[in-house]
């Protein structure tokens, strides 16, 4: 007979942190793949291992364990931007590491795109999460914001132009993340279209 696995409770202090570690990769996964309504505390504490109960020995409720991973997701992703772009010394160059590590970033781990994919979606239409999100990413706009400043300081960005930049700017970078997330070849093939047109080569100048 095989040996049934015991669920674990609540843990002694020394694999806390391991425990919460692991609840969040699975929610990361979980609320990516199925959405925040179709997740639930139980499913997220059968795929951890531990008891539903335990759960609560971390988080307080699901939407609790949806921000904590949402923050743990926006902070990795724009530590990683940050430590790219601090090393390029134009705008252009700037867009291009940071459109890279989204590519290494999706190659690590594809889960972390999905999740912000799915966690837009989410928080435009599930009411709790209207209610905790009732603005668009601070973090996002803020890392964005600085670099289209630093474009227009340099010279590569018309001030009146900052808005339109922007605009653009999100519509590539999120459709990086909700049109080809799933998939590394097309991920792939989409920075290097955008970097081929960041650098004139895509279109052929007439």
């Amino acid at each position: 007979m095989p040996k049934k696995t015991t669920k674990l409770g609540r843990p002694p202090a020394s694999s806390s942190a391991e425990t919460r570690g692991r609840i969040l990769d699975v929610a990361r996964r979980s609320f990516a793949e199925l959405g925040y309504e179709a997740t639930t505390n139980r499913t997220l504490a059968a795929e951890a291992n531990i008891t539903t109960g335990a759960i609560y020995h971390y988080f307080e409720s699901k939407l609790d364990i949806f921000r904590a991973v949402h923050e743990e997701v926006q902070a990795l992703v724009y530590l990683r931007f940050r430590a790219a772009e601090r090393e390029a010394d134009t705008f252009v160059t700037k867009l291009e590491v940071v459109l890279e590590t989204a590519h290494q970033l999706n190659r690590e781990d594809p889960t972390l795109a999905q999740f912000l994919g799915a966690s837009r979606i989410d928080q435009r239409r599930v009411p709790e999460l209207i209610a905790a999100y009732p603005r668009d990413d601070r973090r996002r706009q803020e890392f964005f914001e600085s670099m289209v400043d630093f474009g227009i300081k340099s010279g590569e960005i018309k001030k009146a132009d900052r808005q339109r930049m922007l605009a653009v700017i999100y519509t590539l970078t999120i459709g990086l993340t909700d049109a080809v997330s799933n998939n590394v070849k097309a991920h792939r093939n989409a920075v290097d279209g955008i970097m081929g047109l960041l650098e004139g080569t895509l279109i052929k100048q007439r």
